[in-house]
């Protein structure tokens, strides 16, 4: 069985200084930049992951860059997955290398099904503007991250874009502070999926909360989401899909969603034991 699962806000989250030390060892420090703290994961959740290694295959499957992914060294140092999806599906990482087979099928995926980025970009430049967008980066070569003023943000001009896109093959996703701009083709599900032939598994079960990670716990065979973030907070206005989500919100939400792939796992494991 595969474990797919988003990282940010899934499995490792942000803390302000004062939270982290008031939960101590509670929570490791998962990833540090220029020295500081940038994010943490649950202790025991943590402990489970490890112990989890040993009946399944952990797959991380985030929107960071390769080396965005690299730094977050609880997971990518300490856990070592084989495989890793970054680049939301745009990269595959085995053993810390990015695979060039599977780079040379999305870079054609793109070029058939979406416009090209320099069509994009007129689009987006009529509305993206310095009044409410502090930075845009162009990632790995294949999507946009814009980190905005989200109560300034023109919410309508947005979403209007947004339907624009889509035409042209391009997807928007808005999540806190970040606004991504993705082509269809890079998903974190078809990256998943790719793995999962490689691989040979028969399962999977994945985890995340945004709604790039919608496509994701669609395919899975079981699926589970944090009660909080973008997919939640769809889910509480428009219904779309039957998803599981825990009853905790935050960083130890991560705990319900490890012993939820335990459970799965083991039952997965007890049926292929007595078949």
């Amino acid at each position: 069985m595969i474990f797919a699962s988003d990282l940010d806000q899934t499995l490792i989250y942000s803390q302000p200084a004062e939270r982290a030390e008031e939960l101590g060892s509670r929570i490791l420090l998962a990833e540090l930049i220029d020295g500081k703290a940038r994010s943490y994961m649950s202790a025991s959740a943590f402990q489970r992951l490890q112990a989890l290694m040993a009946e399944l295959i952990f797959v991380p499957v985030t929107t960071r860059t390769i080396q965005q992914y690299l730094r977050i060294h609880l997971i990518s140092q300490m856990v070592k997955p084989q495989y890793a999806v970054t680049s939301n599906g745009g990269n595959i990482v085995v053993a810390g290398h990015p695979d060039p087979d599977w780079q040379a099928a999305i870079a054609a995926r793109v070029s058939e099904t979406s416009v090209h980025v320099q069509d994009v970009l007129t689009l987006t430049d009529k509305v993206l503007n310095p009044a409410w967008v502090i930075s845009s980066t162009y990632c790995d070569d294949f999507f946009f991250s814009h980190i905005v003023h989200r109560d300034k943000m023109p919410l309508q001009e947005v979403r209007d874009m947004s339907a624009e896109l889509h035409q042209m093959g391009w997807s928007t996703s808005i999540q806190g502070r970040k606004v991504y701009v993705v082509p269809h083709a890079v998903n974190k599900r078809d990256a998943v999926a790719y793995i999962k032939q490689l691989l040979g598994e028969d399962k999977v079960v994945a985890s995340g909360d945004s709604l790039l990670d919608q496509v994701l716990l669609d395919f899975a065979d079981y699926s589970i989401a944090p009660r909080h973030g973008e997919l939640f907070r769809q889910q509480q206005h428009a219904p779309t899909g039957n998803y599981t989500f825990t009853e905790e919100s935050g960083i130890f939400a991560t705990d319900e969603i490890l012993s939820y792939v335990q459970s799965v796992t083991s039952a997965h494991l007890e049926i292929k034991e007595s078949s």
